[in-house]
């Protein structure tokens, strides 16, 4: 099978800011990845590339062999930083909406997790939580049968309690043949399901390794190495 995300020699310039600069980077299929870097080290900025919100200032990206557009956006499922939900609608509302717009859809899925995080549907989401949106969204996110799920900062506004709840669900609810990339500064938190990490900074690559590779040729958790690797 193709690698699930091949980029080459990728930069993103905003004006004379260099986002991201000289990215090689592939990632295979089956993999759950931890995207990891400080605020502003171009985390961001890789996952809108690889969903075609931009468009790189030089080198190539390709999903599965495809250029980000159409073809690609079918094969991808986004959760951005920001819940990005209507909030006039109700849960099955969007439930209706998801199903009617992304034939991959799994609503018996969607329908499973909201019930088990005691999510009614009839529930308005501006009535909601900031902590319940995101757990809705991603919920959304999650119930589709896509080849590569792009996580920014999923787990950054839930309470503790929560977050092991939401990673199982990543972990449980995505096809083996898939890959998930998951972008956070939590790296104690999600460090538990990850099978690889890429460390960027200052939008260069500077780590890309798997986690047991790490434990057994550092002696050290990926969370230590980062503390490490980013210290003021």
């Amino acid at each position: 099978m193709s690698a699930i995300l091949e980029c080459s020699n990728l930069s993103k310039r905003f004006g004379s800011v260099n986002a991201l600069s000289g990215v090689n980077l592939t990632i295979e299929p089956g993999r759950i990845v931890g995207l990891l870097g400080p605020n502003g080290s171009g985390k961001t900025t890789l996952i809108k590339l690889t969903n075609g919100l931009l468009t790189p200032s030089e080198g190539e990206i390709r999903i599965l062999g495809e250029l980000p557009g159409k073809l690609s956006h079918s094969m991808v499922s986004y959760l951005p930083e920001r819940t990005s939900i209507p909030l006039w609608m109700t849960v099955d509302q969007l439930l209706d909406f998801y199903s009617d717009f992304y034939p991959d859809f799994d609503r018996t899925v969607a329908v499973g997790m909201l019930e088990n995080l005691g999510i009614r549907g009839n529930q308005k989401i501006k009535e909601q939580s900031k902590g319940t949106r995101e757990k809705v969204q991603l919920t959304m996110v999650m119930s589709r049968h896509a080849k590569l799920y792009l996580l920014d900062e999923p787990i950054g506004g839930v309470d503790p309690a929560a977050r092991d709840y939401i990673l199982n669900t990543i972990i449980s609810n995505y096809n083996p043949e898939a890959s998930v990339i998951i972008s956070t500064h939590l790296i104690a938190d999600v460090e538990q399901v990850l099978d690889e990490v890429v460390f960027i900074r200052q939008g260069a690559i500077l780590l890309q390794s798997t986690v047991d590779e790490i434990r057994e040729d550092k002696g050290k958790s990926v969370d230590a190495l980062f503390r490490e690797v980013f210290k003021c």
